[in-house]
């Protein structure tokens, strides 16, 4: 085993999943009835991965985001993107300060552990953009200087469906920038009602406390990392990603990039469910969760409404699982 590996497994495994479920409890605290998009969302901070969340307003995605950032005990900034909001608000800038006749660089938003962009698609393509090298290489470039993101780093942003006055819709090309999308729904009227009855006179953001910290999540996203992943689970992952781009409904189909991203998932996910290794059962479990907004339709498929869901299922039910009738049958 490596140094690095080593180094990552210096502590008892199990530790570090009880961490991570520290930090879904705390957050269940106020995000009720929506346990699976919360350990998706964790599976993400200990992927070093984006996510962006897709629904209605009202339905908890910003406070998703804060919770889960004040579980983890990581530093939150929230950006609200308005056509108005220029790059320089999320990058930083340099301002010349008069008295020591210098220029002095100011934080701009990405400077925090996790950064909430609410609505990113009413943000203007510029604006957009500016996030692309701070999500792809944790660093941002102003006047020729690069600066590091804080360690972790981590992208939710959100987005409305319904409303598309005013919006500038996220290109291909950084959508592919977020491994998970999710969509919260609406709660049932038990959970709804719950909710009502934890928010009578208080917030509950203010009964969350951090049950971790920053270097429990970088140790956690070491193990997570150095997950053993099997040849086999591998080339499963690649299978089903190739399937996309032979489809006959598919324009577009997921990319390498795309490949990594269900890998790193797929690792988080077994880390979550307590294992130190991936199941083929790991990948189904965030397969449709990292692929379904990657992909393009063909314009026969979208006359003909079929669903990017439907696809993903066929091509999961049509591809071969490794360890069928050996390891993987417990999982199957």
């Amino acid at each position: 085993m490596s140094n690095k590996q080593d180094e990552a497994f210096n502590f008892n495994f199990m530790d570090a999943a009880e961490w991570a479920k520290k930090i879904i409890s705390e957050t269940e605290k106020v995000v009720v009835g929506k346990r699976r998009e919360i350990t998706l969302l964790v599976c993400a901070l200990l992927s070093g991965s984006h996510i962006l969340i897709e629904d209605v307003p009202g339905v908890g995605k910003t406070t998703l985001a804060a919770a889960l950032a004040k579980a983890a005990g990581l530093s939150f900034k929230r950006a609200q993107f308005t056509p108005d909001v220029m790059a320089s608000d999320i990058t930083g800038f340099n301002i010349y300060n008069r008295q020591t006749e210098r220029f002095e660089f100011k934080e701009g938003l990405v400077m925090a552990n996790i950064l909430l962009g609410d609505e990113i698609n009413r943000a203007s393509p510029k604006t957009q953009s500016a996030l692309l090298e701070a999500m792809e290489e944790a660093k941002v470039t102003v006047d020729g200087v690069t600066y590091e993101l804080p360690t972790p780093f981590m992208v939710i942003a959100t987005q409305n469906p319904q409303g598309f006055v005013g919006t500038f819709p996220l290109p291909e090309a950084q959508l592919d920038r977020f491994a998970i999308k999710i969509s919260m729904g609406y709660p049932t009227e038990a959970q709804e009602t719950q909710i009502l009855t934890n928010r009578k006179g208080v917030n509950p953001l203010d009964s969350i406390s951090a049950v971790t910290g920053i270097d429990e999540v970088i140790k956690m996203r070491k193990v997570v990392s150095n997950l053993e992943i099997d040849e086999a689970v591998c080339k499963y992952i690649v299978s089903l990603v190739s399937a996309t781009r032979k489809h006959p409904s598919v324009n577009l189909g997921a990319s390498p990039r795309a490949s990594l991203a269900v890998m790193r998932m797929t690792q988080a996910w077994a880390f979550m469910q307590g294992r130190e290794y991936a199941l083929p059962e790991d990948v189904k479990a965030v397969f449709r969760n990292v692929i379904a907004h990657r992909i393009v339709l063909t314009q026969e498929a979208k006359l003909n409404h079929v669903s990017v869901e439907a696809i993903l299922t066929e091509i999961i039910n049509q591809t071969e699982v490794p360890f069928k009738g050996a390891r993987g049958a417990t999982a199957s």
